[in-house]
């Protein structure tokens, strides 16, 4: 019996690979504390706090520091008094006890709303005629239109 080796993969499969080391770097392992930061620590903690990294003691992946950058004094406040609940929430995501600490930083926190967003201009004819010729080759009326869409969306991103 063969080995199927070249089977498709989920894309989640191929992104934590692909992610594993830049969040290794950070004491993250993996990225599900930032990816369901919200579902741990709740709504109004999520959109004032982000988690920067995890430092362990040297040789244990176990008792870190989770350095927390928080946006609002007030709430820091009110993060030290409620520090031993989140930390409850923390190690129950990872399943054991991953963080013995948590390092509280003053500043701003990374916003999605605040992202710079890519600039875009509009496709020229002459690009339109290029990419339309290229396609030509392509009997799939569906393949078509996204392949078109995809090429577009390239040449007009700057």
């Amino acid at each position: 019996m063969t080995i199927p080796r070249f089977k498709p993969r989920s894309i989640s499969a191929t992104v934590e690979k692909l992610t594993r080391p830049i969040f290794g770097k950070r004491g993250f392992g993996q990225g599900t504390v930032i990816a369901n930061w919200k579902s741990i620590v709740g709504d109004v903690l999520a959109a004032h706090t982000f988690p920067e990294k995890i430092t362990y003691p040297r040789d244990q992946r176990s008792n870190g520091t989770l350095h927390l950058r928080i946006d609002s004094p007030a709430l820091a406040l009110e993060l030290q008094h409620i520090e031993t609940q989140l930390l409850e929430r923390i190690n129950t995501h990872f399943g054991y006890r991953a963080v013995k600490y948590i390092k509280i930083s003053q500043g701003t926190i990374p916003d999605e709303d605040n992202q710079p967003t890519a600039k875009k201009r509009k496709i020229s004819v002459k690009e339109k005629n290029a990419l339309d010729d290229d396609l030509n080759i392509i009997s799939d009326p569906d393949l078509k239109n996204a392949l078109r869409a995809l090429g577009t969306e390239i040449k007009t991103t700057d």
